[in-house]
């Protein structure tokens, strides 16, 4: 009995981290990232709306290069400290292999300040939330697609802030 009840939990909360280096000053890769209203340097999105703007609970609608939407909300946003964190409750399952996405995105100097260290954490749920996932939404399709995700999104900054764009 309870190697069956071993099975039945359900899928477990998964995490996904990236961190990359940024030949630039903290507060110049802040200020590309800073507006929760702006995503331009994300190359997979291709419109954003939030009419809040940084304050929190403020709700963005991320129009993303492939067509499709999905809305994400602000919960904490921390200028000082060059961090924001953020919360999708209803992923589009075919942009994101994920559910309940929450992510923090913050910016630490490198090098003495000369450069800029940009870690990106998220942590989610497979995109199938019952058991005996298909394979494009169980476990390990949630954290290679955000992995790739939020790698696209931070090479994609490095390359806007270091060429000036």
């Amino acid at each position: 009995m309870l190697p069956g009840l071993a099975a039945a939990h359900g899928p477990t909360r998964q995490k996904a981290s990236e961190t990359i280096t940024i030949d630039a000053a903290p507060d110049k890769v802040w200020a590309a990232i800073a507006d929760f209203g702006d995503m331009s340097w994300h190359p997979r999105i291709a419109m954003v709306d939030a009419p809040k703007g940084n304050e929190k609970g403020s709700v963005r609608t991320l129009g993303f290069t492939s067509g499709g939407l999905m809305e994400e909300e602000l919960s904490k946003y921390d200028a000082e400290k060059m961090t924001y964190s953020t919360f999708i409750g209803h992923v589009n399952t075919d942009l994101l292999p994920a559910t309940n996405y929450s992510a923090t995105i913050t910016v630490k100097p490198a090098d003495g300040g000369a450069k800029s260290e940009v870690t990106w954490r998220a942590a989610f749920y497979r995109g199938y939330p019952n058991n005996e996932p298909p394979a494009e939404l169980n476990d390990e399709a949630a954290v290679k697609g955000v992995s790739a995700f939020i790698t696209e999104g931070l090479e994609s900054l490095k390359k806007k802030v270091e060429s000036g764009s």
